[in-house]
């Protein structure tokens, strides 16, 4: 077996037999890895602590021959301090995990994936903006390839509104060209802003009903994409 260190962001974990645990990582250069973190739920383990989901960590591991590698050191990077002590903090950070999880496949590389999620992590962490979720969930989409039509009718390309959200359709349609939710004009200009070179100043929004509606659009869009829907998501939403 070969070993080999990574950049890595714990996605999530799950218990193996009495004192082991699998822990998904999303690493920096391997993409997505599964692997096994031998006795840390022992109460004298090293560095359970820094297994975490959500930790953000320097790991070194062995390939293994199977599917899971074996974690054998685990340093912290950085340890959001306020996302494990605040409880809206934490649930915002769980849809960014369970979302990265639910999207990434074993053992693809994608830096620019890896570079969204720490980056997500650490503004929830300092700033805790409204509009996070809303807006990673976007950016996510257009990291994908399929980020939502904005700019017109996805049917007809009219930019003459007014527009409904389209989730079916992967965008806006005007209503000459079919049924859909109502979109608000700020709403819409807020999705434009952040998928269009203005995350900063859309994270700067203080809580309001616009962004909410786009965080609705931004979660049902990937919600569909993903052919799921997303636990940790609606447990905010429903708490």
């Amino acid at each position: 077996m070969s070993l080999y260190r990574d950049a890595a962001v714990v996605l999530r974990t799950y218990k193996l037999g009495e004192a082991d645990r699998i822990t998904v990582l999303l690493t920096r250069t391997a993409g997505k890895v599964r692997a096994v973190a031998k006795g840390v739920r022992k109460t004298r383990s090293k560095f359970g602590s820094r297994l975490e989901p959500g930790s953000y960590i320097d790991a070194q591991l062995h390939e293994g021959k199977g599917e899971l590698d074996i974690v054998t050191q685990a340093e912290s990077v950085e340890f959001f301090p306020q996302i494990r002590t605040d409880l809206a903090r934490l649930s915002r950070a769980s849809a960014l995990l369970e979302a990265v999880d639910q999207l990434t496949l074993d053992r693809e590389p994608n830096r620019r994936l890896f570079e969204m999620l720490v980056g997500g992590l650490r503004i929830i962490d300092e700033q805790n903006p409204p509009l996070v979720i809303g807006a990673f969930f976007l950016k996510l989409l257009a990291a994908e390839g399929v980020a939502p039509v904005l700019d017109g009718c996805i049917e007809c390309q009219s930019d003459e509104g007014p527009f409904v959200w389209a989730v079916d359709a992967g965008g806006v349609r005007c209503r000459a060209c079919g049924s859909g939710r109502a979109v608000s004009d700020d709403a819409l200009s807020v999705s434009r802003a952040v998928l269009g070179g203005g995350l900063r100043t859309a994270l700067e929004l203080p809580d309001s009903p616009v962004v909410h509606e786009v965080e609705d659009f931004a979660a049902r869009s990937l919600e569909a994409h993903l052919e799921r829907r997303l636990r940790s998501l609606h447990l905010l939403t429903d708490s």
